[in-house]
C-alpha cells in the first residue's frame, strides 16, 4: 500500500499546449493517504477516468508526476505499479470456476496452493460466493460476475491501491447497496487504499471517507460528504450534491444584504464589495428554506407551482417573482391554496462570486 501523490498533473489528448482549453484534465495537485477510501465524483466527461488511468499507468500524463510513496512512477507501466483496477464491466474468465478466477492473480505471481486456497475461501465467504466456488463463471448472474471481478482485485494483500471505475453500473439498485456495504467492510478489514470513480452521488457519499468532485476537467472541491453538503465551495458542487440540489440564484450583494428577485435578505455576515464584472449568486439548500402561510411576517410572497410527494417529505416548487426555488417540507398544512411566504435560513445561506464560495466577516 502507498501514499499516492499527484504533482502538477495535467493531460491533453492532443499533446502539450499553452491553451488550458486543450486539456481534458486541468492542472491539479492531490495526495491520497495510505489506507484511505476515496471517491472521484462528477458527470460524464469531467476527467474522472482520465485521472484514474494516469494513476494506474494506462495513460502517461502530458505534464506532472505520479508518486507512490517516494517513488516516481509516472512512466512505469501498469504491471510495475502493483495496483488492481476493477472496471465497469466484469473482467473475468467465463470458462473458469469462481475459485479459479479468484486464484488466478495469485497463481500468476507464483503463490503456492497452500497460500492460495485459504485466501480464496476467506474472500469468497466475504463476497457471498462460497456456495459457487466450483461453478463456472459463465453460469452466474451479472452481479455475481462483478463480485468475482471485485474479488480478483481484492485477492492480493500487498497492492499499492485498488482502483474502481464505476464498478456497480451493471448491478441492480438493491445489490448496489449490498456491494457498497461489502466494499466498506472489506476496506476496514484489509486497509487498502481505494479510489472509486462514479457519477452517482449516493455511491460516492456512502463509500468514501473523502470525495473529490470534478467538473470540466478540474477538481472543484475535496472534502467529506458533510463538507460537500453543508458548505459547497463551488456552485456546481451545490447543484450536483443533494436531491434536489442547492437552489442557486443571481443576486445583488450590498454588504450584509442581498437582493434576490426584488426580495432583500439580511445576512449573518458582511461581505466586501465586488467588481461590477463579477457574477454574484446566492446558494441555499431546499432543506434550509421554509414555507409558511401567505400573510406571515418576515417571509417573501411566493406562488406554489408544483408539489412532489416523496413519502417521508415533500418537494415544493415555488416561484419568487421570476425565479423558481425547491423547498423540502414535511407538512404543508400552514399554507392556503397556491400562495405562501418563503423564509431563508441565513445561517445556511452561501454567497458565490464567479461560482466560487466567498467568506464574510462576522457583524
Amino acid at each position: 500500500m502507498a501514499n499516492i501523490t499527484l504533482k502538477d498533473i495535467a493531460h491533453s489528448y492532443t499533446g502539450a499546449s499553452d491553451n488550458p482549453d486543450d486539456y481534458a484534465l486541468k492542472k491539479l495537485n492531490l495526495t491520497w493517504r495510505d489506507g484511505g477510501a476515496y471517491a472521484l465524483l462528477g458527470p460524464s466527461g469531467c476527467g474522472k477516468t482520465t485521472l484514474l488511468n494516469i494513476i494506474s499507468g494506462l495513460l502517461v500524463p502530458t505534464k506532472g508526476d505520479v508518486r507512490f510513496n517516494d517513488e516516481n512512477v509516472t512512466k512505469l507501466p501498469t504491471e510495475q505499479r502493483n495496483i488492481a483496477q476493477i472496471f465497469q464491466f466484469p473482467v473475468i474468465y467465463d470458462t473458469m470456476t469462481v475459485f479459479e478466477n479468484l486464484a488466478f492473480p495469485l497463481k500468476n505471481r507464483g503463490r503456492t496452493k497452500e497460500e492460495i486456497e485459504p485466501r480464496v475461501i476467506e474472500l469468497a465467504k466475504m463476497l457471498d460466493l462460497d456456495k459457487n466456488l466450483h461453478t463456472k463463471a459463465q453460469h452466474l448472474t451479472a452481479d455475481a460476475k462483478q463480485k468475482i471481478s471485485l474479488g480478483r482485485g481484492l485477492i492480493r494483500q500487498s497492492v499499492n491501491a485498488i482502483l474502481f471505475d464505476e464498478p456497480l453500473t451493471v448491478i441492480d439498485p438493491q445489490l448496489k447497496w449490498e456491494l457498497r456495504s461489502q466494499l466498506k467492510y472489506l476496506h476496514k478489514q484489509f486497509g487498502f487504499t481505494m479510489i472509486y470513480v462514479t457519477h452517482d452521488q449516493t455511491e460516492a457519499l456512502t463509500f468514501a471517507d473523502e470525495v473529490i468532485v470534478m467538473y470540466e476537467g478540474a477538481i472543484v472541491q475535496v472534502g467529506t460528504p458533510e463538507d460537500l453538503f453543508e458548505r459547497p465551495e463551488h456552485t456546481f458542487v451545490g447543484y450536483f450534491i443533494g436531491s434536489p440540489g442547492m437552489n442557486i440564484a443571481s443576486c445583488a450583494l450590498k454588504g450584509d444584504r442581498i437582493v434576490v428577485e426584488g426580495a432583500e435578505i439580511e445576512l449573518d455576515y458582511t461581505y466586501p464589495d465586488q467588481k461590477s464584472t463579477d457574477k454574484v449568486k446566492v446558494g441555499i439548500r431546499p432543506e434550509h428554506l421554509n414555507l409558511t402561510g401567505p400573510d406571515t411576517p418576515g417571509g417573501f410572497p411566493v406562488t406554489i407551482t408544483k408539489i412532489d410527494d416523496i413519502g417521508r417529505y415533500k418537494i415544493v416548487r415555488v416561484t419568487l417573482n421570476n425565479k423558481d426555488f425547491n423547498v423540502v417540507m414535511h407538512e404543508l398544512s400552514a399554507n392556503a391554496g397556491d400562495k405562501a411566504s418563503l423564509h431563508f435560513d441565513t445561517s445556511h445561506t452561501h454567497i458565490y462570486v464567479n461560482d466560487h464560495l466567498i467568506s464574510g466577516a462576522a457583524k
